[in-house]
Formats: structure tokens, C-alpha cells, sequence
């Protein structure tokens, strides 16, 4: 894969692996074109297969517009031919066609996975029955109404070269006991919450000292006992563990087998994630057949709502259902009587599994569905008064829209059209969400409109997963794009773009108005520290809030409704990727360890120096305060400056200079530091007595020696060259043979250790700070002074002298130096190393993503904004939805109730507050006071406006007369804080308990 390519699908990459360099290769026929293939064909598109075929014989009609490829222009056109042309846009390393004519099994011959999608019964079990026998995987993806269907078959022997989701556990050996069986003790790391491995697991050992028997063995089944113990095999006679070692997972492909579907038809094996579901998803299973016979029999699907038609669905399903068990009859009742509908959310998280098998059966990566999947919406129809909805209600009108109106009826879909929502980012879920919102018509009809938030501007390695942007729209705004975009497929929505972020900084521009004038807003954020956020300023404001979330092949859906569900339960915190600084600096034993210790570095060498050497070469910053020094934090001060007069001295002239400080400072850091270590602390120190200091997670390290021909080495050297060349204005060279004879002709000094030097073995002692030295500073601040004189000559000097460089992801050079420091230190420490792309993710925190996750889950986010525009208010109708497109698993459930506490003698839910309003004039403390006291009969002994104390009791008495007296807004213009129409505060009341702190009702205050 080409550079740019790996660019381009890098996020992707981290989900699929090495097998996604054979999606280029692949050919992939898609069948049918509604919504479920489009969204089946757009993902494959955008994930870099290599040929995808589109076949459909139908014209689009305005009915078929809810599919987000076409447009008003294309109706009475070919459904393929009409979205090919949008398809090629798409992506333009794939190859996009489309084919009109028959599926003859010469045309289907030269395809390595056929999707079906709107195909009969028949076609599905012909086409099956001859992918089967020459081994071409097959897929069919259905959607009627609220119900969707997915079969795979992937043929006799097919191989799962990569079964499992992540990369291989590898763990550090702490101890081995010899016993049988023996017992391993391996070391957790900072993010490990429970166990690394599980029962079964295959491991091979390396680098163990005293028991080597268990180096280079066979793979060895394990059984996990407490936490980060492992049971091997019979190591009673084997040698005594010494130490070192690493414990490495082993994954082995496993080879699956799959029924043609003439005969999984019959006897099924569907996919659950809970055996409760079994019956439901046979009931689905008989009824889709049921479907499929009553479409041969009266040619054309159930009318929506229209009993007769539901009843003889039924019947055919009973004659079925007999067969394979209990017959749910309400759920096949259910689903005929709105079987004719299509439904934009539907297709896509239909047509999203799909792909996912598709990328499946081409990468070997992940264990296909084995072999049939139903899930279902029918949730919806027990919203309340959705039963009285009738024939006339959901019939036809001739608009693009009719596939929901026979779901949901005609007046449904005009109060779509009402909606204003707001949509925060613009991203991988953002623009599916918005293409949904547009294929649905929210905000399509008067008073409508959707306001989108996105700071970012489109990047390369947006474009294979965020479907509203092309090629020609890189470094443009997201939010402006993909407005433009939605119209385009709708030109009826309403869409507004804004580039901002929302955060306290934006709360006049997103405050009382915005808030209120909304009707839900969709959150498509990708930290939590935003979501959390943007849930508290719905709280605030009591509005609906759907949020969403995706990493990798997961992703989640949790509506929040105000008063009907709780709120977001904050998970596990992810690292942030601090670590304590003497295991960065001396200790090390994961590779994120090393990749944080190389980050450090980058930002050490390449940005700080040009920082602060160009803040004391500014001649106008100079002039107005040249007391450098007292301008910096307290005990630094004489570092900086050393290490501007570092800068200063190693400035170089030409390339060649670059390159001997890149050689000096290897030796430095991965020679130098690490014998300067062991001198102090050898391998054979103890602790105490018969304690090794070297041993638990302080793994003894031994120095590098310079090769100019290992590549790992001179690509350390290049890339910090380069680096350095750059931040010092020198034109760099990326000539490697000419490197290696400048570095073979260098000699270093040998290296002398220090004896007495200090090295701290404990967070504590690094933070220790060593008095000042002021004779020292002022001498090095007069010698700068002078240097930089020299360097000015009297005239302004070249500002700014350096160039910071700032680490960026998504450059190669960058990443080149965070990837060899990184790996060079692990083989210091003997910890294993990573290669480029995963260093790339560990150190750029970088979250793998893929189309198909933030397809299906935009989906499932508007299946709650369907329940949210009918006014909902029964907690059963909701849904959470989690999903691992990994292994195929869709886990729906009912949302908990909000959370409830005890105050003041009552029980309060986490949505609750108290509110009270201004009478035409401005509110005082002791106003507000009273009202607690008089409406609650609570004292209040504090009340807080944020960190702004308004009244504290404990102060002396003219202090709190003054308190009481004073105007909320006047406090707010003490604080500089804009005007607002509503006050949140806070308040501590007599009496209190100490459970209470973070457990009262909110105060709102509305002002005149």
C-alpha cells in the first residue's frame, strides 16, 4: 500500500489489520440498490475495495429517494447506473460499475464476495446454492419496515486468519514457580483493569532467564488465576526462574464451515446475543419467509396497516413457523403490517453489517456471522397512539418520504419537517447522522432547521470514512462541506453551519435562546470530556439529547431523555498518557512507556529550545522586559537559559552539522544515559539482602552500540537530523548512503561515567527542586546578553532565529522519530518493539475507526430520534444500543431510570431543580434566601454563583449585610461575566449531611 493510501485508510488499518491490503484486489458484486445496498456499496467504496459491481434492474422512482445516492434529477433512471456515478466520486482508488442485465452464474463466477439486497426468495437460494459450490462467500442484507435480515455464507472451508479484535497480549515476566503445573506471575500495565489473558489462551515464551525451557517451545494452553497469574505446563523439572522474560499471546487461524441457505433455510442457526432472543428472532425468521411468499402470491409486499394483509402474512408464517418452533404472532402481525415501509435508519444499519462481513470474508479479519442475524425496531409502533394510526394515514403520497409515512403515518412526517435540532462535530458520525436527518426530512419543512458545529477542517484520512467529503474538499471547513452536502441530497432541509466549539467559551453564543428553541440535539464528539460536557448543558436546559459514540468495530447509542432516563454513567478513564517520570526516565517496561518517552523528546528537542530561544532573541519583547529570567517559573529558570545557551551553541551551519548532532545525541541517550544507570545501579545491586534491585517492573536495561548499517539506527539519526535542520532554517537531505559514510567517518570520545550522581528512584525525588544558584544565573544571563548582541550586531536580527516544530500525527517525519526513539529504547530495556503504524496510533491517540461502525450506529441514533419527534414519553419504547460489528453482536436494551437521591427530607431525581423567577425587578441574595426559606424551609448557610462566593454565613456581619443586600447582576459584573437570562446556583444548607455535598437540586434563577 502506498504512502499516500496508507494515509488515506490509516484509521481503518487499525481495525482491519494487515488483511486490509487485500481490499485493492477484491471484486465485490452488490445486488439491488434501495437503501440497504447503497449503504452496503458507499461503505465498501470508501474502505478501498478493489472493484465494486452494482446491479439493479429498477428505475428510481421519487419513492426510492429515502437511498441517499440519488437525486430528484435521477428518477426514471437505472437505480445502479444513477448511483454509480456518485459511487465513483467516492473513492478514486476503487473501480465502480454498474451492470443491468441477468446474474448468470458466468457473470457471478468472476466475483470473490455477491451481496444480495431486494432480491426473491428464489433468486437468493439459486445464487446461494452456486456461490456455494465455487467458493464465493454470500451475503444476503434485507430490510422491510422495522425489521432487518442477514445471512452468510462463506463456503465449505474458510479460514479466519485473525479471529480476535486488537493486537496480540504481550506481558513482562515477573516469576515462574516450578510445580505442575507451574504458575507464571506476569506484569499488568497502567491500563489493564482486569486480566491480559483468558482460559485457553495459546502463549509462547522469550528471553527467560534460569527456566529456558519455555523459551522457544511450542504454543502452551494456559488457564487464568487471579489477577495477572497465568497456569502453564509441568515446569517441576525444569530449571529455576532466574528473571526476564515476556509472556506473548498466540492466535492461531481457525478454519470455519458454513451450510449452502437451501438447507440453512430449514434448520437455522441464528446468531443471539442472549437465548431469550431465540424465539423472537425464529418468529422473524419464519415471518421474512412468509414475506417472500406472499409477495409470489399476490405481487406486491403487505399495504401498510391494512389488517387482511397482516392476518394472511400470519397464516403463511404459521404453516413455517410449525416447523421451527413457537410462533411469536404479535411480533409477525407486527412486522407485516409495516413490511412495505423503508426506512433510511433501517437500511443503514442493515446495509453496515453487511459491509462488515463483506470486509470480513475479503480481510479474514474477525469471525463472520454464523449465519443468520434478525433484529428489529417494532419497539416504535407501541409508541403511544401509533396503534390508531390507519391505512389512509401511512398510504402513499407520491413523495420521497412515503417509506416512512407507511411506518409512521403523514402526520408524523410533517412534524419531522419541524424539528430544530443541533448537531455537535462533524465527523465520522456527524456526517452519517446528518445524511440520515436528510434522507428522513428532519428539518425538511417550515420552521425546521439543523444547526452543525465543527471546529476541523476535512483531512486525507477523513475521506475513507466521513462520506460527505471528497478530495477537492480537504482544508475546508467540516461544518460548511457537510451542510453543503445534505442539501444537496435534500434540498428541502435546513441546515446552518458554524465552526465553533462548545465549551464555556461559547455559552452566549449557544445559551438560553439556542437551547430552548431546540428539540433534541445529537452528539458526535469524540472525547469524553466534550460529551460529558454537552450532557450537562442539556441537563441544564431540559433538552433531549442522543449521544453517540465509536472506536474501532464498537459503538454505542444511549438516548438521554429529560426526566424519563438517566444520565450518562461516566466509564472507566481512558490513560492519558501520563506516566510517573522516573519509570519514563529510568524504568520503562510497556512500549507505551518508550512511545511517551519519545514524545517527551520530540517536544524536548525540536519544540521548547526554538520557543524559548526566539522569546529571548525578540528584540521587542527584549527591550520592554529584559529580566528573562525572573519571567519564568521558579526553579527553572536556570535551565532555560542553559538550554537556550545550548541552542545557541549548536547552531548549524549546513546538513552535515545536523547529522553529527543527531549521531552525538543517540550516543547520548541510548549509550551514555544507560551506562551511567548500570554504573550507579548494576545489574547484580540489591536492594537488601538477597533482594535484586532489577527485578518487578525494574527491568535491567544495557547500552546500544551505533551501527550505521542497522536501519532502526540511522533511521533514528535521519529523522532527528531532519528535524533538527528544519527547526534551525537549514535545508535538509534525505540521502542515505551519503549519511552512512558522514557516520562511519565519525569518532566519539569513549564515554566516562560520573560517579556520586544522583538519580532518583522515586516520583518524590524527581520533584525535589535544587535552591538557585544566583551567582550562576546572573553570569549565564550576562553571557547571553552579550551572545545575543553579538548576534543582533546592532540591527534587528532574524526573528523568529528558530522554527518550534509542533508533533503532528499525520507527518511522516514525525512519526519516523517517535517510532525509532521509541524502538531503540525498547531494545534497551528489552521490551517489544512496535512498528510505525501502531507507534503512529499509541503516540498520535489515535482511536481506529471505520465506516461500518459509524454507518450502523448513526442508524440506531435515529431510531431514538424517531421516538423523541413523537413526543415519547414511555421509558420502554427506548432503546441503548451497544455494538461489536467484530463478532456481529447487536445488544439493545430498555434505558435506566434517572438516578435518585434524599435532601431535605424528600426524594429528588437527578433531573430535578428548583426555579424561581424574578418579579419584573432585579433579585437580591436575601431575596433568594427567603424563597428557600420560606418555599423549602431551608437555611442556607452558603450560596455560590460557580467558584463566586454571594453569601457566606461565617463571615463578620457587615461583610453579610453587604452579601444580602447585593443585586445577582451586580456580582456578575464584579466577576467581568456576561449578562444571562437564568442563573444556576449552588447552596449549602443547616444541617447538611456530609453525603449531601455533590447531592442537592440545582437553583435556577430567572432574571427580568
Amino acid at each position: 500500500m502506498a504512502g499516500s493510501e496508507e494515509r488515506l485508510y490509516s484509521r481503518q488499518l487499525y481495525v482491519l489489520g494487515g488483511g486490509a491490503r487485500r481490499l485493492a484486489g477484491a471484486r465485490v458484486l452488490v445486488s439491488g440498490l434501495r437503501g440497504t445496498g447503497a449503504q452496503v456499496a458507499a461503505a465498501l467504496v470508501l474502505a478501498g475495495t478493489g472493484r465494486v459491481v452494482l446491479h439493479d434492474r429498477g428505475t428510481a422512482s421519487g419513492g426510492s429517494l429515502v437511498q441517499f445516492l440519488l437525486g430528484e434529477n435521477d428518477v426514471g433512471q437505472n437505480r445502479a447506473e444513477a448511483s454509480q456515478r456518485v459511487l465513483a466520486e467516492l473513492n478514486p482508488h476503487t473501480v465502480v460499475a454498474a451492470h443491468t442485465g441477468e446474474l448468470s452464474e458466468a457473470f457471478l463466477a468472476s466475483f470473490q464476495v455477491v451481496v444480495l439486497t431486494e432480491s426473491s426468495l428464489e433468486e437468493q437460494l439459486r445464487i446461494g446454492d452456486f456461490c456455494h459450490d465455487r467458493g464465493i462467500c454470500f451475503i444476503v442484507a434485507d430490510t422491510k419496515g422495522l425489521a432487518g435480515q442477514l445471512f452468510c455464507d462463506f463456503g465449505k472451508h474458510f479460514v479466519v486468519e485473525e479471529p480476535a479484535e486488537g493486537d496480540p497480549v504481550c506481558a513482562i515476566v515477573q516469576d515462574i514457580s516450578q510445580g505442575n503445573p507451574g504458575v507464571v506471575t506476569y506484569m499488568g500495565t497502567e491500563d489493564s483493569y482486569g486480566h491480559l489473558f483468558s482460559d485457553g489462551d495459546l502463549v509462547t515464551f522469550s528471553g527467560v532467564e534460569g527456566m529456558t525451557e519455555l523459551n522457544d517451545q511450542e504454543p502452551i494452553c494456559v488457564r487464568a488465576l487471579g489477577a495477572f497469574k497465568l497456569e502453564i505446563c509441568d515446569t517441576s523439572s525444569f530449571s529455576p526462574y532466574r528473571c526476564g522474560g515476556l509472556v506473548s499471546q498466540v492466535r492461531l487461524p481457525q478454519e470455519h464451515s458454513y451450510e449452502p441457505m437451501s438447507r440453512s433455510l430449514v434448520d437455522p442457526k441464528i446468531h443471539v446475543v442472549n437465548p431469550k432472543e431465540l424465539p423472537r428472532s425464529r418468529s422473524l425468521h419464519a415471518a421474512f419467509q412468509a414475506l417472500h411468499a406472499f409477495r409470489r402470491e399476490r405481487s406486491h409486499l403487505p399495504r401498510p396497516r391494512a389488517p387482511v394483509d397482516a392476518e394472511r402474512v400470519l397464516e403463511l408464517a404459521r404453516s413455517l413457523g410449525a416447523q421451527q418452533g413457537p410462533l411469536d404472532e404479535d411480533v409477525v402481525r407486527a412486522f407485516a403490517s409495516v413490511s412495505a415501509g423503508d426506512l433510511c435508519p433501517m437500511a443503514a444499519i442493515t446495509g453496515a453489517m453487511a459491509a462488515q462481513e463483506v470486509l470480513k470474508a475479503i480481510t479474514r479479519k474477525f469471525l463472520p456471522l454464523d449465519q443468520w442475524l434478525y433484529f428489529d425496531a417494532l419497539e416504535c409502533l407501541a409508541l403511544e397512539g401509533a396503534e390508531r394510526l390507519t391505512e389512509e394515514d401511512c398510504a402513499p403520497r407520491g413523495s420521497r418520504y412515503d417509506g416512512q409515512i407507511a411506518v409512521f403515518g403523514a402526520a408524523f412526517q410533517e412534524q419531522l419537517g419541524r424539528q430544530k435540532y443541533f448537531v455537535v462535530g462533524a465527523g465520522a458520525i456527524g456526517c452519517e447522522l446528518l445524511k440520515n436527518f436528510a434522507m428522513m426530512g428532519l428539518a425538511a419543512g417550515p420552521g425546521g432547521d439543523i444547526t452543525v458545529t465543527d471546529m476541523d477542517s476535512i483531512a486525507l484520512s477523513n475521506l475513507h470514512r466521513q462520506l460527505l467529503y471528497r478530495t477537492a474538499d480537504i482544508s475546508k471547513p467540516k461544518s460548511v462541506v457537510a451542510a453543503a452536502a445534505v442539501r444537496h441530497m435534500n434540498p428541502d432541509i435546513r441546515v446552518t453551519a458554524h465552526q465553533n466549539q462548545v465549551g464555556p467559551a461559547t455559552e452566549l453564543l449557544y445559551g438560553d435562546n439556542f437551547f430552548r428553541s431546540l428539540d433534541g440535539v445529537a452528539s458526535a464528539l469524540d472525547t469524553l470530556e466534550a460529551r460529558a460536557y454537552l450532557e450537562s448543558r442539556c441537563l441544564h436546559y431540559l433538552t433531549p439529547l442522543l449521544d453517540s459514540g465509536t472506536e474501532g468495530p464498537w459503538g454505542n447509542v444511549l438516548p438521554v431523555v429529560p426526566s424519563l432516563t438517566d444520565l450518562l454513567r461516566p466509564g472507566a478513564t481512558p490513560g492519558d498518557g501520563t506516566f510517573p517520570l522516573c519509570t519514563l526516565r529510568y524504568f520503562p517496561h510497556t512500549i507505551q512507556h518508550t512511545l511517551q518517552w519519545a514524545r517527551d523528546e520530540f517536544v524536548g528537542l525540536f519544540q521548547l529550545p526554538a520557543e524559548h530561544v526566539n522569546r529571548f532573541m525578540d528584540t521587542a519583547w527584549f527591550c520592554r522586559d529584559p529580566a528573562f529570567p525572573e519571567q519564568l517559573p521558579a526553579g527553572k529558570a536556570l535551565e532555560v537559559l542553559e538550554q537556550v545557551r545550548g541552542s545557541l551553541q549548536e547552531r548549524p551551519r549546513d546538513w552535515q552539522d545536523c547529522l553529527h548532532w543527531a549521531r552525538r545525541h543517540w550516543q547520548s541517550r541510548y549509550h551514555d544515559a544507560i551506562a551511567q544507570l548500570l554504573h550507579n545501579f548494576p545489574p547484580e545491586h540489591e536492594t537488601s539482602p538477597g533482594v535484586p534491585f532489577w527485578s518487578g517492573d525494574k527491568s535491567c536495561p544495557h547500552p546500544l552500540t551505533f551501527d550505521p548499517d542497522n536501519d532502526t539506527h540511522l533511521d533514528y539519526v535521519l529523522a532527528a537530523a531532519h528535524l533538527f535542520a528544519q527547526a534551525h532554517k537549514v535545508p535538509p537531505c534525505s540521502d542515505r548512503v551519503a549519511a552512512q559514510a558522514i557516520l562511519r567517518s565519525m569518532v566519539l570520545p569513549p564515554f566516562v561515567p560520573q560517579d556520586g550522581l544522583q538519580i532518583p528512584l522515586e516520583e518524590e525525588q524527581e520533584e525535589v527542586q535544587v535552591p538557585v544558584d544566583n551567582r550562576q544565573l546572573a553570569e549565564l544571563t550576562q553571557d547571553l546578553v552579550q551572545w545575543r548582541q553579538e548576534l543582533v550586531g546592532g540591527e534587528v536580527a532574524q526573528v523568529p532565529l528558530m522554527d518550534p516544530i509542533y508533533f503532528e500525527k499525520d507527518d511522516d517525519i514525525h512519526v519516523n522519530f517517535i517510532t525509532a526513539a521509541s524502538n531503540l529504547r525498547a531494545e534497551n530495556y528489552g521490551i517489544p518493539r512496535t512498528d510505525w503504524m501502531t507507534s503512529k496510533r499509541i503516540a498520535g491517540r489515535i482511536l481506529p475507526a471505520i465506516i461500518t461502525t459509524t454507518a450502523a450506529v448513526a442508524g440506531l441514533a435515529c431510531l431514538e430520534v424517531y421516538k423523541l419527534v413523537w413526543g415519547c414519553r414511555d421509558l420502554s419504547c427506548y432503546r441503548n444500543s451497544n455494538l461489536w460489528l467484530s463478532d456481529c453482536r447487536l445488544l439493545r436494551m430498555q434505558p435506566l431510570p434517572p438516578r435518585t437521591y434524599q435532601y431535605g427530607g424528600r426524594e429528588w431525581s437527578c433531573w430535578d431543580r428548583l426555579e424561581m423567577r424574578a418579579d419584573g425587578q432585579e433579585m437580591t441574595v436575601q431575596e433568594v434566601l427567603d424563597w428557600l426559606q420560606k418555599t423549602h424551609g431551608w437555611t442556607v448557610t452558603k450560596l455560590l454563583h460557580g467558584y463566586t462566593m454571594l453569601y457566606d454565613r461565617e463571615e463578620d456581619e457587615e461583610t453579610r449585610t453587604w452579601q444580602l443586600a447585593q443585586r445577582l447582576l451586580e456580582n456578575l459584573e464584579d466577576t467581568g461575566e456576561p449578562r444571562r437570562r437564568e442563573l444556576e446556583l449552588s447552596y449549602v444548607c443547616e444541617g447538611e449531611d456530609a453525603e449531601a455535598e455533590d447531592a442537592r437540586p440545582p437553583l435556577l434563577c430567572s432574571l427580568p
